[in-house]
Protein backbone atom coordinates (compact mmCIF):
# COMPACT_ATOMS: atom_id res chain seq x y z
CA UNK A 1 0.00 0.00 0.00
CA UNK A 2 1.41 3.01 -1.15
CA UNK A 3 2.40 4.98 2.35
CA UNK A 4 0.48 7.53 3.65
CA UNK A 5 1.26 11.26 4.60
CA UNK A 6 1.64 11.72 8.44
CA UNK A 7 1.73 14.75 10.46
CA UNK A 8 1.53 15.02 14.42
CA UNK A 9 0.41 18.12 14.45
CA UNK A 10 -2.77 19.26 12.72
CA UNK A 11 -1.87 23.14 12.20
CA UNK A 12 1.51 22.09 10.09
CA UNK A 13 1.01 23.33 6.73
CA UNK A 14 1.56 20.72 3.97
CA UNK A 15 2.01 22.47 0.59
CA UNK A 16 2.34 19.00 -1.44
CA UNK A 17 -0.61 17.38 0.43
CA UNK A 18 -3.07 15.79 -2.27
CA UNK A 19 -6.04 14.62 -0.06
CA UNK A 20 -7.81 13.15 -3.29
CA UNK A 21 -4.77 11.07 -3.84
CA UNK A 22 -4.21 9.83 -0.05
CA UNK A 23 -7.86 8.82 0.11
CA UNK A 24 -7.75 6.94 -2.86
CA UNK A 25 -4.38 5.10 -1.72
CA UNK A 26 -5.78 3.65 1.64
CA UNK A 27 -9.17 2.83 0.35
CA UNK A 28 -7.22 0.59 -2.87
CA UNK A 29 -5.27 -1.05 -0.35
CA UNK A 30 -8.78 -2.85 0.90
CA UNK A 31 -7.08 -3.58 4.06
CA UNK A 32 -8.71 -0.60 6.03
CA UNK A 33 -7.64 1.18 9.33
CA UNK A 34 -6.56 -2.18 10.43
CA UNK A 35 -3.94 -2.82 7.39
CA UNK A 36 -2.27 0.88 8.48
CA UNK A 37 -1.89 -0.62 12.28
CA UNK A 38 -0.55 -4.32 11.07
CA UNK A 39 2.14 -1.71 9.10
CA UNK A 40 3.37 -0.38 12.02
CA UNK A 41 2.21 3.60 11.28
CA UNK A 42 3.28 5.71 14.43
CA UNK A 43 1.94 8.59 13.43
CA UNK A 44 -1.96 9.39 12.51
CA UNK A 45 -2.43 9.61 8.34
CA UNK A 46 -3.46 13.37 7.80
CA UNK A 47 -6.83 11.92 6.00
CA UNK A 48 -7.82 11.31 9.47
CA UNK A 49 -6.73 14.37 11.63
CA UNK A 50 -9.44 16.38 12.60
CA UNK A 51 -9.39 19.73 13.31
CA UNK A 52 -9.03 21.13 16.62
CA UNK A 53 -12.65 22.88 17.17
CA UNK A 54 -14.40 19.87 15.87
CA UNK A 55 -12.44 17.36 18.05
CA UNK A 56 -13.75 19.77 20.98
CA UNK A 57 -17.13 20.78 19.90
CA UNK A 58 -17.28 23.53 22.57
CA UNK A 59 -17.99 21.29 25.03
CA UNK A 60 -16.34 19.51 27.82
CA UNK A 61 -14.26 16.96 26.14
CA UNK A 62 -13.26 14.62 28.68
CA UNK A 63 -16.66 12.08 29.32
CA UNK A 64 -17.88 12.56 32.57
CA UNK A 65 -18.52 9.43 35.01
CA UNK A 66 -20.20 10.48 38.14
CA UNK A 67 -23.30 10.11 35.77
CA UNK A 68 -24.54 7.53 33.95
CA UNK A 69 -27.35 6.88 31.58
CA UNK A 70 -30.22 4.79 32.41
CA UNK A 71 -30.11 0.72 33.23
CA UNK A 72 -33.58 -0.72 32.68
CA UNK A 73 -34.34 -4.28 33.93
CA UNK A 74 -36.55 -5.40 31.22
CA UNK A 75 -37.34 -8.88 33.57
CA UNK A 76 -40.81 -9.89 32.41
CA UNK A 77 -41.41 -7.70 29.98
CA UNK A 78 -43.69 -10.61 27.69
CA UNK A 79 -46.40 -9.58 30.70
CA UNK A 80 -48.79 -7.37 31.56
CA UNK A 81 -50.28 -5.26 34.51
CA UNK A 82 -48.51 -2.94 37.06
CA UNK A 83 -44.68 -4.52 35.96
CA UNK A 84 -45.30 -3.69 32.51
CA UNK A 85 -46.98 -0.20 33.18
CA UNK A 86 -43.81 0.54 35.37
CA UNK A 87 -41.57 -0.85 32.72
CA UNK A 88 -43.12 1.50 29.53
CA UNK A 89 -43.25 4.10 32.02
CA UNK A 90 -39.25 4.06 32.66
CA UNK A 91 -38.37 3.47 28.70
CA UNK A 92 -40.41 6.17 28.72
CA UNK A 93 -38.60 8.66 30.90
CA UNK A 94 -35.39 7.72 29.52
CA UNK A 95 -35.96 8.33 25.94
CA UNK A 96 -37.67 11.73 26.64
CA UNK A 97 -34.84 12.62 29.36
CA UNK A 98 -31.77 10.61 27.72
CA UNK A 99 -32.45 9.53 24.49
CA UNK A 100 -29.89 6.66 25.58
CA UNK A 101 -30.50 4.00 28.29
CA UNK A 102 -29.05 0.06 28.63
CA UNK A 103 -31.60 -2.62 28.77
CA UNK A 104 -30.76 -6.02 30.61
CA UNK A 105 -32.44 -9.16 31.34
CA UNK A 106 -33.37 -8.10 27.57
CA UNK A 107 -34.01 -11.90 26.67
CA UNK A 108 -30.58 -12.67 24.64
CA UNK A 109 -28.15 -15.11 26.43
CA UNK A 110 -24.57 -13.73 27.21
CA UNK A 111 -23.39 -16.91 24.85
CA UNK A 112 -24.89 -15.09 21.86
CA UNK A 113 -23.76 -11.51 22.71
CA UNK A 114 -20.47 -12.75 23.22
CA UNK A 115 -20.30 -14.79 20.31
CA UNK A 116 -21.44 -11.96 18.63
CA UNK A 117 -19.06 -9.52 19.13
CA UNK A 118 -16.60 -12.28 18.53
CA UNK A 119 -17.81 -12.86 15.27
CA UNK A 120 -17.54 -9.20 14.18
CA UNK A 121 -13.63 -9.27 15.69
CA UNK A 122 -12.63 -12.53 13.64
CA UNK A 123 -13.77 -11.12 10.69
CA UNK A 124 -11.73 -8.13 10.64
CA UNK A 125 -8.85 -10.13 11.94
CA UNK A 126 -9.32 -12.59 9.35
CA UNK A 127 -7.02 -13.33 6.25
CA UNK A 128 -6.51 -9.67 4.71
CA UNK A 129 -6.96 -11.48 1.06
CA UNK A 130 -10.07 -13.58 2.00
CA UNK A 131 -11.88 -10.01 3.73
CA UNK A 132 -10.90 -8.32 0.83
CA UNK A 133 -13.64 -10.02 -1.27
CA UNK A 134 -15.77 -8.17 0.85
CA UNK A 135 -14.59 -5.08 0.09
CA UNK A 136 -16.28 -2.37 -1.96
CA UNK A 137 -18.58 0.77 -1.93
CA UNK A 138 -21.46 -0.75 -3.27
CA UNK A 139 -24.25 -0.56 -0.95
CA UNK A 140 -26.46 -2.82 -3.30
CA UNK A 141 -24.32 -5.61 -2.41
CA UNK A 142 -25.37 -8.46 0.43
CA UNK A 143 -22.72 -7.55 2.73
CA UNK A 144 -20.24 -4.52 2.55
CA UNK A 145 -17.15 -4.36 4.17
CA UNK A 146 -14.85 -0.86 4.05
CA UNK A 147 -13.64 1.66 6.12
CA UNK A 148 -16.03 5.03 6.41
CA UNK A 149 -18.87 4.64 3.75
CA UNK A 150 -18.30 8.45 3.53
CA UNK A 151 -14.83 8.48 2.92
CA UNK A 152 -14.28 10.73 0.10
CA UNK A 153 -17.10 13.03 1.49
CA UNK A 154 -16.08 13.36 5.22
CA UNK A 155 -13.86 16.26 6.21
CA UNK A 156 -11.97 13.67 7.98
CA UNK A 157 -11.95 10.01 8.34
CA UNK A 158 -12.67 8.01 11.33
CA UNK A 159 -10.27 5.56 12.84
CA UNK A 160 -12.88 2.59 12.32
CA UNK A 161 -13.49 -0.52 9.70
CA UNK A 162 -17.04 -1.67 9.65
CA UNK A 163 -19.16 -4.30 7.63
CA UNK A 164 -22.89 -3.32 6.96
CA UNK A 165 -25.71 -5.62 6.03
CA UNK A 166 -29.49 -5.90 5.30
CA UNK A 167 -30.79 -8.56 7.78
CA UNK A 168 -34.77 -7.99 7.31
CA UNK A 169 -36.80 -7.92 6.46
CA UNK A 170 -35.69 -9.85 3.54
CA UNK A 171 -32.23 -11.91 5.24
CA UNK A 172 -29.74 -12.72 2.73
CA UNK A 173 -28.92 -15.86 1.48
CA UNK A 174 -26.62 -17.53 4.21
CA UNK A 175 -23.89 -18.82 1.56
CA UNK A 176 -23.29 -14.65 0.82
CA UNK A 177 -22.60 -14.63 4.07
CA UNK A 178 -18.81 -14.35 5.51
CA UNK A 179 -18.03 -18.16 6.68
CA UNK A 180 -16.67 -16.74 9.60
CA UNK A 181 -19.37 -14.88 11.25
CA UNK A 182 -22.38 -16.12 9.05
CA UNK A 183 -23.99 -17.99 11.91
CA UNK A 184 -24.14 -15.61 14.95
CA UNK A 185 -24.72 -12.52 11.93
CA UNK A 186 -27.85 -15.06 11.54
CA UNK A 187 -28.84 -15.74 15.26
CA UNK A 188 -28.58 -12.32 16.70
CA UNK A 189 -30.18 -10.15 13.80
CA UNK A 190 -33.24 -12.99 14.88
CA UNK A 191 -32.99 -12.27 18.79
CA UNK A 192 -31.90 -8.24 18.32
CA UNK A 193 -35.12 -7.92 15.92
CA UNK A 194 -37.57 -9.80 18.61
CA UNK A 195 -36.21 -6.98 21.20
CA UNK A 196 -36.37 -4.18 19.22
CA UNK A 197 -39.87 -5.21 18.44
CA UNK A 198 -40.73 -5.32 21.89
CA UNK A 199 -38.89 -2.48 22.76
CA UNK A 200 -41.12 -0.11 20.58
CA UNK A 201 -44.00 -1.64 21.86
CA UNK A 202 -42.92 -0.37 25.03
CA UNK A 203 -42.31 3.00 23.60
CA UNK A 204 -45.75 3.46 22.12
CA UNK A 205 -47.38 2.51 25.55
CA UNK A 206 -45.32 5.26 27.07
CA UNK A 207 -46.20 7.28 24.77
CA UNK A 208 -50.24 6.60 25.54
CA UNK A 209 -50.90 4.79 22.31
CA UNK A 210 -51.92 1.15 21.45
CA UNK A 211 -49.46 -1.00 21.80
CA UNK A 212 -48.66 -1.80 18.01
CA UNK A 213 -49.00 2.10 16.63
CA UNK A 214 -45.02 2.47 16.15
CA UNK A 215 -44.64 -1.03 14.76
CA UNK A 216 -47.73 -0.55 12.56
CA UNK A 217 -45.99 2.77 11.14
CA UNK A 218 -43.07 0.69 10.15
CA UNK A 219 -40.85 1.75 12.14
CA UNK A 220 -39.27 -1.68 13.09
CA UNK A 221 -39.60 -3.51 9.57
CA UNK A 222 -36.08 -2.91 8.37
CA UNK A 223 -32.85 -4.49 10.48
CA UNK A 224 -29.45 -2.69 9.25
CA UNK A 225 -26.73 -4.44 10.99
CA UNK A 226 -23.46 -2.54 11.41
CA UNK A 227 -20.11 -3.87 12.73
CA UNK A 228 -17.50 -1.61 14.01
CA UNK A 229 -13.93 -2.69 14.55
CA UNK A 230 -11.71 0.00 15.97
CA UNK A 231 -8.07 -0.48 16.28
CA UNK A 232 -5.09 0.83 18.59
CA UNK A 233 -5.16 4.57 17.52
CA UNK A 234 -0.98 5.45 17.96
CA UNK A 235 -2.59 9.70 18.50
CA UNK A 236 -5.88 9.03 19.55
CA UNK A 237 -6.32 13.08 20.15
CA UNK A 238 -5.96 13.64 16.55
CA UNK A 239 -8.45 12.00 15.39
CA UNK A 240 -12.28 10.09 16.34
CA UNK A 241 -13.28 6.73 16.44
CA UNK A 242 -16.68 8.14 15.32
CA UNK A 243 -17.52 11.55 15.13
CA UNK A 244 -20.02 13.24 17.04
CA UNK A 245 -23.63 12.47 14.87
CA UNK A 246 -27.56 11.29 15.31
CA UNK A 247 -28.88 8.62 14.23
CA UNK A 248 -30.87 9.04 11.11
CA UNK A 249 -32.76 5.70 11.73
CA UNK A 250 -36.17 5.50 14.36
CA UNK A 251 -34.27 3.35 17.13
CA UNK A 252 -30.32 1.82 17.32
CA UNK A 253 -30.36 -1.23 19.65
CA UNK A 254 -26.38 -1.20 20.49
CA UNK A 255 -23.89 -4.31 21.53
CA UNK A 256 -20.43 -2.92 22.58
CA UNK A 257 -17.40 -4.45 24.39
CA UNK A 258 -16.15 -3.53 27.65
CA UNK A 259 -13.34 -0.95 26.15
CA UNK A 260 -15.55 2.01 26.76
CA UNK A 261 -15.24 4.96 24.84
CA UNK A 262 -18.98 5.86 23.05
CA UNK A 263 -20.00 9.21 25.03
CA UNK A 264 -23.32 10.98 24.90
CA UNK A 265 -23.91 14.76 25.24
CA UNK A 266 -26.47 15.19 27.95
CA UNK A 267 -26.55 18.63 29.47
CA UNK A 268 -23.86 20.31 27.38
CA UNK A 269 -21.37 17.26 28.26
CA UNK A 270 -20.06 14.42 27.18
CA UNK A 271 -21.02 11.56 29.44
CA UNK A 272 -19.22 7.92 29.05
CA UNK A 273 -21.34 5.31 28.34
CA UNK A 274 -19.81 2.73 31.16
CA UNK A 275 -20.00 -0.86 29.56
CA UNK A 276 -22.37 -2.89 31.38
CA UNK A 277 -21.99 -6.78 31.24
CA UNK A 278 -24.91 -8.46 29.52
CA UNK A 279 -26.59 -5.21 28.83
CA UNK A 280 -27.57 -4.15 25.00
CA UNK A 281 -27.68 0.11 24.52
CA UNK A 282 -30.94 1.36 23.15
CA UNK A 283 -30.63 4.53 21.43
CA UNK A 284 -33.96 7.50 20.01
CA UNK A 285 -33.44 8.10 16.39
CA UNK A 286 -34.13 11.31 14.48
CA UNK A 287 -37.40 9.57 13.33
CA UNK A 288 -38.61 8.83 16.55
CA UNK A 289 -37.30 12.41 17.98
CA UNK A 290 -39.73 13.18 14.62
CA UNK A 291 -42.81 11.57 15.09
CA UNK A 292 -43.05 12.34 19.19
CA UNK A 293 -42.86 15.84 18.05
CA UNK A 294 -39.72 16.30 20.02
CA UNK A 295 -41.23 14.09 23.63
CA UNK A 296 -38.34 11.14 22.82
CA UNK A 297 -35.16 12.61 22.12
CA UNK A 298 -32.47 12.22 19.44
CA UNK A 299 -29.06 12.84 21.05
CA UNK A 300 -25.35 13.18 20.42
CA UNK A 301 -23.43 10.62 20.47
CA UNK A 302 -19.38 9.65 19.27
CA UNK A 303 -16.81 7.30 20.02
CA UNK A 304 -13.09 8.63 21.06
CA UNK A 305 -10.39 7.17 19.64
CA UNK A 306 -7.77 5.50 22.07
CA UNK A 307 -4.66 3.68 22.14
CA UNK A 308 -5.87 0.40 23.40
CA UNK A 309 -7.54 -1.56 21.13
CA UNK A 310 -10.01 -3.18 19.19
CA UNK A 311 -12.80 -2.37 20.28
CA UNK A 312 -15.93 -3.96 18.92
CA UNK A 313 -19.59 -2.72 18.70
CA UNK A 314 -22.16 -3.64 16.82
CA UNK A 315 -25.36 -0.97 15.75
CA UNK A 316 -28.75 -3.01 14.59
CA UNK A 317 -30.36 0.16 12.96
CA UNK A 318 -34.27 -0.40 12.88
CA UNK A 319 -36.28 1.32 9.94
CA UNK A 320 -38.40 0.96 7.57
CA UNK A 321 -38.06 -1.48 4.44
CA UNK A 322 -35.33 0.25 2.41
CA UNK A 323 -35.67 -2.69 -0.19
CA UNK A 324 -39.46 -1.55 -0.63
CA UNK A 325 -38.27 1.97 -2.68
CA UNK A 326 -41.92 3.02 -2.04
CA UNK A 327 -41.25 3.00 1.79
CA UNK A 328 -39.00 6.01 0.98
CA UNK A 329 -41.50 7.66 -0.16
CA UNK A 330 -43.71 7.45 2.81
CA UNK A 331 -44.76 10.52 4.51
CA UNK A 332 -43.65 11.16 8.26
CA UNK A 333 -45.01 13.76 10.84
CA UNK A 334 -45.57 14.64 14.16
CA UNK A 335 -48.36 11.45 15.27
CA UNK A 336 -51.91 13.03 15.22
CA UNK A 337 -52.75 11.07 18.53
CA UNK A 338 -50.18 13.28 20.33
CA UNK A 339 -51.11 16.68 18.89
CA UNK A 340 -53.11 19.10 21.28
CA UNK A 341 -53.44 23.16 21.32
CA UNK A 342 -50.82 22.50 24.26
CA UNK A 343 -48.71 20.70 21.95
CA UNK A 344 -48.88 21.66 18.65
CA UNK A 345 -46.82 20.28 15.95
CA UNK A 346 -43.23 21.08 15.71
CA UNK A 347 -42.17 19.47 12.66
CA UNK A 348 -43.82 19.45 9.17
CA UNK A 349 -44.34 16.47 7.50
CA UNK A 350 -41.59 14.61 5.42
CA UNK A 351 -40.62 11.62 3.53
CA UNK A 352 -37.57 9.56 4.51
CA UNK A 353 -36.44 9.99 1.19
CA UNK A 354 -36.31 13.79 1.32
CA UNK A 355 -35.42 13.90 5.07
CA UNK A 356 -32.03 11.63 4.06
CA UNK A 357 -31.21 13.51 1.06
CA UNK A 358 -30.74 16.87 3.26
CA UNK A 359 -28.67 15.22 5.34
CA UNK A 360 -26.63 13.71 2.92
CA UNK A 361 -26.47 16.91 1.11
CA UNK A 362 -25.17 18.83 4.52
CA UNK A 363 -22.87 16.08 6.13
CA UNK A 364 -24.00 12.87 7.25
CA UNK A 365 -21.90 13.97 10.45
CA UNK A 366 -21.87 16.99 12.69
CA UNK A 367 -25.04 18.61 13.36
CA UNK A 368 -28.80 16.60 13.50
CA UNK A 369 -30.98 17.90 10.24
CA UNK A 370 -34.18 17.73 12.23
CA UNK A 371 -33.73 21.59 12.74
CA UNK A 372 -34.54 21.99 8.85
CA UNK A 373 -37.55 20.17 9.06
CA UNK A 374 -39.31 22.80 12.15
CA UNK A 375 -42.38 24.53 11.42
Amino acid sequence: MKELMVLSNPDEIETHYDRKSELKAFDESKTGVKGLVDAGVQKVPKIFIRERDNLEDGYSSHGHSTISIPVIDLEGMDGCGSLRDEMAKKVGEASEKWGFFQVVNHGISTNTLDAMLEGICKFHEQDDEVKKKFYTRDGSKTLVYNSNFNLYQASAANWRDSIYCTMAPNPPNPQDLPQVCRDILIEYSDRVMKLGISLLELLSEALGLKQNHLREMGCVEGHYLVGHYYPACPEPDLTTGIEKHTDKSFMTLLLQDQSGGLQILHENQWVNVTPTPGAIIVNIGDMIQLITNNKFKSVYHKVVAKNKGPRISCASFFRPNFQNENNLLKVFGPIKELITEENPPVYKETTLKDYLSYVLSKGFFGNSGLDHFKL
